[in-house]
């Protein structure tokens, strides 16, 4: 986990008008630092806990909120649950002016759950997120025809409905 300083989140970079990571056009989150060490990852640059950059979170939502055609915001990685307080504060500014929040992660869902009974920033997290892609990266399950995911393992689940009913909602988009 990385110390969070208010206003402020660790970064390996921005994309805008990304179409690949996320329903609808959306500006993608590339936090810094990952421990999960999936081998054929994507993203091996973001790994690093001390590698990107101090971005301004204030900034961040200003060049979301500059792009009448965005759906949402993208938190990916790296692994946004190792920045969680600096992931939550931007995603509830985000969810203020009425974009989605999608997550990637490579933890699996039932772990975060069971995590966030004794963990409120988590908690209050995942109640905050809209849609999480959760799962490792499984080089043997690599499958590029799937839509928003690297490998079959992978789901896509609706957050809230899941929250609501107490069993995975997974999503078809």
């Amino acid at each position: 986990m990385l110390p969070h300083k208010k206003g402020s989140i660790r970064l390996a970079g921005l994309v805008d008008d990304s179409i690949v990571d996320g329903p609808g056009i959306r500006l993608t989150v590339f936090t810094q630092g990952c421990a999960h060490g999936c081998p054929g990852c994507h993203n091996p640059d973001t790994h690093d806990f001390k590698g990107g950059y101090d971005a301004d979170i204030d900034a961040i939502v200003a060049k979301a909120l500059a792009n009448p055609l965005l759906s949402g915001i993208t938190l990916s990685g790296g692994d946004p649950l190792y920045q969680t307080e600096a992931c939550l504060e931007l995603a509830q500014k985000i969810r203020g002016h009425g974009l989605d929040v999608l997550v990637y992660t490579g933890f699996v869902w039932e772990d975060l759950l069971n995590k966030s009974k004794t963990d409120e920033v988590l908690r209050t997290f995942l109640q905050t997120i809209d849609y999480i892609i959760d799962g490792p990266f499984i080089k043997a399950e690599r499958d590029l025809t799937l839509h928003f995911r690297g490998s079959a393992n992978q789901r896509m689940i609706n957050v809230k409905k899941s929250l609501n009913t107490n069993q995975v909602v997974l999503m078809d988009w």
